[in-house]
């Protein structure tokens, strides 16, 4: 039962103290027990004076077995009665103790409202005792031995019967009686005594008793109360003759009394009762008993039955029993035991073991559910909340009780009644401040109680006070701007966001209803009015717009009500529902040849509707063959090679577009790359070969056809335009040429004296910039008849080893020649072929001997005749001396040639006209001459060509060795002098160049580009 103890000290320091002083009060009603419902018990309003309208009177302590009328304070019973013998508080009183039923009613003003705080009235209900309860006897069969021989007049005391009624209603008589024929009545009568207004029966024996004539006698006695009517009950009363016993046990005192602590320990003494018995032996032996004992007497306490001890059994707590009554009985050993019994009475002594006790409970109009009270946020100051009522079972100094409210909160305690009850104090808990809802909700209210004892003991309880709304708050959204993100290629009706504003109030004056403001919004979105979700009606294009904003309007359901706005901002993410889209549906390029590689080739350009990643794109190849690079980011097109227009004019590939969306989307286009022709290649002769020759006779006429110079140019435009000119070979202007087609005709009509080889240097040069051109040689043969083809074929043989700045232009010696004689001439000519060959084999071993040079008749022709040999191992040519040529070396093999050179004639004679150089050969050979024509182009000395570094065509690509004289063609690079004699100077001559294998001539022979320079050594040919 102990209850912890409190740090009281602490908080009286902090908290606003409470007097518990009051003033008595004096309404007191009295009202009989077990009255039927609705019995009238007192009228407040008439019997005190008390206000009888615009007021509200309402029961607060008293239920369940009162009731108030709300306008008069009229005090009723219930449905419950009242029975004074089961009211806690009047169990337990002494005979002549008053019972009382208290009540409270607060009084409030309805006319000022619940803010002035309501009245307490306190008062007293006295319940009269009524006779509704039967005297019990505490078993329907008594005992009582009584020992033979005793004398008459002895008296023994009979078990008293025990009444729940009090005062007059309580036991009144007892009566003794016999049944009929029984001898009973003449042995036994009965005598009631009186003991501190207990009635007490006692049997008196008025006859003599002999055991052995009769052991038993049974006898009926019966107790009445004094109620009116009376009531009373009966019991057997059966009475025992034993042996005898002389001597009763009697008590040192007539009536015991002891002080026990409450709380005190099992086994603790309270007090020791002591009787005598005058006998011996067992006769005098005593035995004590509890007799007549209550069931709390019994629970309590136990008594030892030699000693007489009495100890403490169970838990004594003063707060259940203040105090024991009942009688300890002392009964000898003897055969026939004889008995007596005395009165004991225990006080409870207080101990400050119970901590003080708080009830909260409603007051007035504000009702309390579940330990909450709930009062509105506009109660003004001062407004009680609760009845708190504070009590302490322990009595005395313990029961001083000081209380206070814990913690800062906006309560404060006052008191409530005037009663001078120090152990029962009540207070009101009211405000000291005005109460916002939205600011704080509710209030946890801790009350401390703290009792005087030693040590003082302390309790707490609380109440939650939930503040009650008004509406004086409007929604609120927070943010006021809301913004989500929300994806495109969305389904009608998917869920946008939910907006949602809160209403500080509460109850319906927070029950919102949402709307959207625009109309135009409306039709693309729409709003749970309950709930604030906003789903979409449409589906929603980024593309089409990124960005929606409208207004949301939530409305409370208060009176009047209130509202607040929000400004939604939708913002559409992209999905990557767009390919990428390239500007054109194809794109071409043109690029020039011969460009290096990693060179821009073109831009594209790619566009993706999406947004972010999504519209991120890369570019690719599509059948990636390695020409072409993409950069992504630019769009430009680079190329990996290096073009050129006569291999592959045109280039076709897909290009790629991948945007970075997941799953990523793709798009092709188709990329057309046009090579443009550079000039990079020099025209080349189809027609005739350098080697041809064309014959004419004597007297052809002006404008006769000669021949037509065919070439080709594999570049393309105005880089394979040609043009046609002679620019050497025509001192004469014996011939002309047409510019455009290439056609040669005769200027003017042939003559004799133009007999002879005629070898026209017809240069080809396209219109590129800067123009490329090269050089064919037309040779023609003018006379009479080309019987000797042999001579002719020798003679274009020695044209082609011949520095193209000297021209050849006929025979100057061919009037002397007329004049001769046939014959003479035939066997001339024999004897000159003979000495030529001859000539010309010594003059090939000397030229060998002195160059290390030259090329050794009797070799195969498939030879490369014209790549020249290894020089010196230091790599280093020999230059000659001031232009001197080489004196051949003279070998065995060579005889043959030397013979047939010896046959030849070489005349360089200076002509007035242009001074060009002349060969003078015979025209006629004997028949079975060797083919001098053959011989030369087979024992010729080869010229040494020179690459020189600066030439544009030193790559690789345009390397060449020009091939003479299988093909007819001489290279120049855009130089009109390219035939100047300038360019073939004894300085310019280079020993020992590269060799070059039969496959690499071929290789080049039909290539675009050329050797810039041709040089002769020495100018042998």
């Amino acid at each position: 039962m102990a209850a912890p103890r409190c740090e009281a000290l602490f908080f009286l320091a902090a908290v606003l103290l409470v007097s518990c002083s009051a003033a008595p009060t004096d309404i007191l009603y009295r009202v009989l027990e077990e009255r039927p419902p609705n019995t009238l018990i007192g009228s407040l309003a008439t019997d005190q004076g008390l206000p009888n309208a615009g007021h509200l009177y309402k029961l607060e302590v008293g239920a369940p077995y009162l009731r108030v009328d709300g306008s008069t304070g009229d005090i009723y019973t219930t449905e419950i009665p009242i029975d004074r013998e089961t009211l806690r508080d009047c169990r337990n009183l002494f005979e002549g103790d008053k019972c009382y039923l208290e009540f409270e009613v607060s009084i409030t003003d309805m006319v000022k409202g619940i803010g002035t705080g309501p009245r307490l009235i306190e008062g007293r209900i006295e319940v009269l005792d009524i006779n509704d309860n039967t005297p019990q006897f505490s078993s329907p069969i008594l005992t009582l031995s009584i020992p033979e021989n005793t004398h008459i007049g002895a008296l023994f005391s009979i078990p008293m019967a025990t009444d729940r009624d009090s005062g007059s209603n309580g036991v009144a008589d007892y009566s003794l009686s016999s049944s009929t024929g029984s001898d009973a009545d003449q042995l036994f009568s009965l005598q009631v005594a009186v003991d501190a207004e207990e009635k007490l029966p006692q049997l008196v024996v008025m006859g003599n008793l002999d055991r052995e004539i009769k052991d038993s006698y049974d006898l009926n006695i019966r107790v009445q109360d004094g109620g009116n009517p009376s009531r009373g009950s009966s019991a057997l009363l059966r009475v025992t003759v034993t042996d005898q016993n002389d001597c009763t046990p009697k008590f040192e005192k007539s009536h015991y009394e002891a002080d026990l602590p409450e709380n005190s320990p099992p086994g603790h003494s309270v007090l020791q009762v002591k009787a005598n018995d005058a006998d011996t032996g067992l006769n005098g032996e005593i035995d004590y008993s509890l007799h007549q004992a209550s069931e709390s007497v019994q629970r309590l306490l136990r008594i030892d039955r030699a000693t007489g001890i009495v100890y403490v059994k169970g838990l004594v707590d003063r707060e259940e029993e203040n105090f024991l009554k009942f009688f300890v009985v002392a009964r000898d050993r003897g055969p026939n035991s004889k008995s007596s019994k005395v009165l004991v009475t225990v006080h409870v002594k207080d101990q400050n073991d119970n901590a003080p006790a708080i009830e909260i409970r409603g007051i007035g109009l504000v009702t309390h559910h579940d330990g909450v009270a709930n009062i509105s946020e506009d109660m003004p100051i001062g407004t009680p909340v609760a009845l708190v009522q504070v009590s302490d079972r322990d009595e005395g100094e313990n029961a001083v009780v000081t209380c206070v409210v814990a913690g800062d909160v906006p309560f404060q305690l006052r008191p409530a009644s005037e009663s001078a009850n120090d152990r029962k104090r009540k207070y009101f808990l009211q405000t000291t401040t005005l109460l916002d809802y939205e600011r704080i909700k509710d209030y946890r209210i801790e009350i401390v109680a703290v009792d005087s004892g030693n040590p003082a003991l302390s309790s707490t309880n609380a109440l939650k006070v939930q503040v009650t709304d008004i509406n004086d708050n409007a929604p609120n959204f927070s943010p006021s701007t809301v913004e989500v993100d929300f994806a495109e290629g969305n389904q009608p009706g998917d869920k946008v966001l939910d907006i949602v504003a809160t209403d500080a109030d509460s109850g319906t004056n927070a029950e919102l209803f949402y709307s959207i403001t625009e109309p135009t919004a409306r039709r693309l979105f729409k709003i749970n009015s309950s709930t604030g979700e906003v789903r979409v009606n449409h589906s929603l294009d980024r593309e089409e717009k990124e960005r929606y904003e409208f207004r949301v309007i939530a409305a409370d359901k208060g009176v009047p009500s209130k509202t607040g706005t929000a400004t939604v901002v939708v913002n559409v993410l992209d999905c990557n529902d767009n390919d990428p889209k390239f500007t054109l549906n194809g794109y071409s390029f043109s690029v020039i040849e011969n460009m290096p590689p990693l060179n821009p080739v073109g831009v594209v350009t790619v566009n993706d509707a999406d947004k972010d990643e999504n519209s991120q794109v890369r570019l690719f190849v599509e059948q990636d063959n390695g020409m072409f690079l993409i950069q992504n980011g630019t769009g430009t097109i680079l190329s990996s090679i290096s073009f050129d227009r006569e291999k592959k004019s045109t280039y076709t590939f897909q290009l790629k577009a991948v945007d970075g969306g997941n799953p990523p989307r793709s798009s092709y286009v188709g990329v057309t790359i046009n090579v443009l022709d550079e000039n990079d290649n020099a025209p080349y002769v189809t027609r005739p070969s350098n080697s041809s020759f064309v014959h004419l006779p004597v007297g052809t006429r002006p404008n006769t056809h000669v021949e037509v110079v065919k070439a080709e140019d594999i570049d393309a435009g105005l880089n394979a335009e040609l043009e046609y000119t002679i620019i050497g070979g025509n001192p004469y202007d014996l011939f002309q040429i047409s510019t455009n087609d290439g056609e040669i005709t005769a200027a003017q009509e042939l003559t004799p004296k133009y007999n002879g080889l005629h070898r026209l240097v017809v240069k080809v040069v396209d219109k590129g910039k800067p123009p490329r051109n090269t050089i064919a040689l037309v040779h023609v043969f003018v006379n009479e008849t080309k019987s000797n083809v042999s001579l002719i074929e020798a003679l274009v043989g020695h044209s082609l080893y011949t520095p193209l700045d000297r021209d050849i232009a006929g025979d100057p010696n061919y009037a002397y020649s007329q004049q001769s004689n046939i014959l003479y001439g035939s066997l001339a000519g024999f004897a000159v072929v003979i000495l030529v060959i001859v000539a010309v084999v010594l003059i090939r071993r000397w030229v060998q001997k002195d160059t290390k040079s030259g090329y050794q008749a009797g070799k195969k022709e498939s030879k490369d005749l014209y790549a020249p040999k290894q020089g010196p191992k230091n790599g280093k040519g020999k230059k000659s001396k001031k232009g001197k040529a080489p004196k051949p070396a003279k070998t065995g093999e060579d005889d043959e040639d030397a013979s047939l050179q010896k046959g030849l004639k070489f005349n360089l004679i200076n002509e007035n006209v242009n001074d060009s150089p002349r060969i003078h050969l015979p025209l006629n050979y004997p028949p079975g001459s060797p083919d001098l024509g053959r011989h030369y182009r087979s024992n010729s000395p080869l010229p040494s060509i020179q690459l020189q570094p600066q030439s544009p065509s030193a790559s690789k690509k345009h390397q060449a060795v020009q091939d003479l004289p299988a093909t007819n063609t001489f290279v120049g690079t855009g130089d009109n002098n390219s035939t100047g004699s300038d360019q073939y100077s004894d300085y310019s001559y280079k020993a020992n160049p590269p060799k070059y294998s039969n496959k690499q001539v071929g290789d080049y022979a039909n290539t675009a580009v050329y050797p810039r320079d041709i040089h002769w050594t020495n100018r042998v040919w």
